[in-house]
């Protein structure tokens, strides 16, 4: 009697489950939408786990040991999760590293001032004596160009193009003003400059200098180059006004390693009808080395993960595959984007869309998708059923570096838009750390892509 007891519990047990995950499917999009987010504002996990990886393993650029140990951290808490897989793909990764740091002095005719600089990624450096050289300032390649090699060899090159404020969306400011970082100092050198000065990308004026990578030409001539601090660059510029022949003095240790080893790390659901298809979410893990890596790029990564748990906790069971990745190199060299859509291809894998999240843990606000139009108008669609939690913005854009090359007709690659005004504030530079994340904002982020994939899988594309 007591077995039979147990089984009659167990048959009705396994029939509740059955009858809620059935409820599940057949309730309203704007039900399920509803309960993404309320789960996640009431007992998101996003910001704690970001607070572990920022706060107890930090910054995270490739190749380093805090790179390791970020692989580490999120396979171990997808694993607790108990997604239905959780792997590494190995891939190979520059290995920079900064060295000392730097210092950088000029001197006039009122005397030395120390100014706030940092090497770009993949500088070289100036040597254990540093570079002392009279500077001339810039504000694009054209004028550069026009200086000629006469006014420009043995001197340092100082870019000063700031980003244009006139802009409402910062990233179309950051776009503008991003190739003298990139490739001043490859520009520079090509007429005999022995350095190169750039001006941090950042909307506003303070003393942080911001990273970010520079690029040299095959076979060109290497120069040191480093950013300096907007209010840096507004002293400068104005020196150079009072006396033209001041001297700038740099001294900056950075060197470029051989490869190294490293991974992105990936957590799956499986789809239970068309498994064979499947829809990324994802964000890149490592970071620069000046501060934690929190809103570039560990929110995205936290948030990716909770996509995933927020439909196993809702017991919402995808039609499709939905894999959470966070991408390994996409700093400096975006290698682990490239190598997952190497393999996806080699595998032969059917994406149908793929979503990041790159643009810091601000408010949501939207999505841009990179699509063909009818597929933009697919899932502009959905704005009416998503508009309620502030996400308005559904338009033709940039998808995201990382999933850039799954680039095709047959996917739609979307990229998660938070509010950009602050973000540049704290992008590459020592503020980037986890105290700058609003917990609020952050698991908002987490629903909104949540709820964007639950509709792409539900529907298709």
């Amino acid at each position: 009697m007591f077995y039979k007891s147990k089984q009659i519990i167990l048959a009705a047990a396994i029939s509740f489950i059955s009858v809620t995950s059935q409820a599940q499917s057949f309730q309203p999009d704007s039900t399920v939408i509803r309960q993404l987010f309320r789960e996640a504002l009431t007992r998101g996990k996003s910001y704690e786990n970001l607070r572990y990886l920022c706060t107890q393993i930090g910054p995270r650029l490739s190749g380093s040991e805090g790179a390791a140990k970020a692989v580490t951290y999120t396979k171990q808490l997808m694993e607790g999760y108990g997604f239905d897989r959780i792997y590494l793909q190995e891939v190979m990764v520059p290995h920079w590293e900064r060295g000392e740091k730097e210092t950088a002095m000029v001197k006039s005719a009122k005397g030395k001032q120390a100014v706030p600089i940092c090497a770009l990624g993949g500088s070289v450096g100036t040597g254990k004596k540093g570079i002392k050289a009279q500077v001339v300032e810039v504000h694009s390649f054209e004028e550069l160009k026009q200086l000629g090699r006469d006014k420009v060899q043995g001197k340092v090159v100082f870019f000063n193009r700031p980003m244009n404020p006139a802009y409402t969306e910062a990233f179309l400011a950051y776009r503008d003003a991003v190739n003298q970082r990139s490739s001043g100092a490859a520009e520079a050198a090509k007429l005999g400059a022995v350095g190169a000065i750039v001006r941090s990308m950042n909307l506003a004026l303070d003393d942080y200098p911001h990273t970010g990578s520079t690029r040299y030409e095959e076979g060109a001539p290497k120069i040191p180059a480093a950013a300096i601090s907007t209010n840096g660059a507004e002293w400068l510029s104005s020196q150079l006004k009072a006396d033209p022949k001041l001297d700038f003095y740099f001294k900056m240790t950075p060197q470029t390693l051989s490869d190294a080893p490293s991974h992105n790390v990936i957590g799956e659901i499986k789809g239970t009808e068309h498994p064979e298809e499947i829809i990324v979410v994802g964000g890149h893990l490592d970071s620069w080395d000046l501060a934690q890596g929190a809103h570039d790029d560990g929110t995205g990564c936290m948030q990716a993960i909770e996509v995933l748990r927020l439909m196993k906790t809702l017991n919402i069971k995808p039609k499709r595959t939905i894999r959470a990745i966070m991408y390994m190199n996409e700093e400096n060299g975006l290698r682990g984007g490239q190598h997952y859509a190497e393999l996806a291809l080699a595998n032969k894998e059917k994406h149908i869309a793929a979503v990041e999240s790159d643009a810091g843990g601000f408010t949501p606000r939207g999505f841009d998708i990179e699509a063909t139009p009818e597929k933009i108008n697919l899932i502009s669609r959905w704005k009416s059923l998503l508009a309620p939690y502030g996400l308005h913005h559904f338009g033709a854009g940039h998808g995201g570096s990382d999933i850039g090359p799954l680039k095709n007709d047959n996917i739609a690659l979307v990229g998660f838009r938070p509010d950009s005004q602050r973000y540049f504030e704290h992008h590459h530079a020592a503020t980037d750390t986890f105290d700058r994340v609003n917990k609020r904002e952050l698991e908002l982020g987490g629903a909104s892509m949540a709820a964007l994939i639950y509709l792409i899988d539900k529907y298709g594309l």
